[in-house]
């Protein structure tokens, strides 16, 4: 497969973007694992701490293919509405992380979810106009979203005295 140049920076690029948005939630993430969320109540379906890294190192690598393939296909110009909901949901999933580890506000998290899941939703169908590929790519993010707003939810009910 020869891939030109060009089409390697640009998914290279896609692949930065994607997961700086992922090292801005991290830093909000990461000390508060080990502090304020240790404490809270968790419901049964809570996964271990663990998991949460992996899977979501999958799905910014998800999300970084299937934009490169919308851009490869059609570019920034051609997919500008794709791309605009594209880049709400990726700062909607930063804003996420700020919003429930940084200000520690379950409640306020979940409007945010809400809306990172409608602009995923969007994303996916917008993007598989033109792909199917690109929004195939989008369906595990979406279906983990939709686990991690019932989770949210979860922690925000349990956790309201705190």
């Amino acid at each position: 497969m020869n891939i030109p140049l060009r089409e390697w920076l640009g998914l290279a690029g896609f692949i930065v973007i994607c997961f700086a948005a992922a090292g801005i939630g991290g830093a909000f993430t990461g000390p508060a694992i080990g502090g304020w969320y240790a404490l809270l109540k968790k419901p049964a379906f809570n996964p271990p701490n663990w998991i949460f890294g992996p899977v979501w190192t999958v799905l910014y690598l998800s999300m970084a293919l299937a934009a490169w393939l919308i851009w490869k296909r059609q570019g920034f110009a051609g997919a500008m509405l794709p791309f605009t909901f594209f880049f709400i949901q990726l700062a909607l999933n930063c804003l996420w992380s700020i919003i429930f580890f940084g200000l520690h506000n379950p409640g306020l998290a979940c409007a945010d979810i809400i809306l990172l899941w409608s602009a995923i939703a969007a994303t996916l169908l917008l993007f598989y106009r033109i792909s199917p590929a690109a929004g195939g790519l989008l369906i595990p993010y979406l279906a983990w979203v939709s686990y991690a707003a019932l989770l949210n939810f979860a922690l925000w009910r349990m956790n309201l005295e705190v």
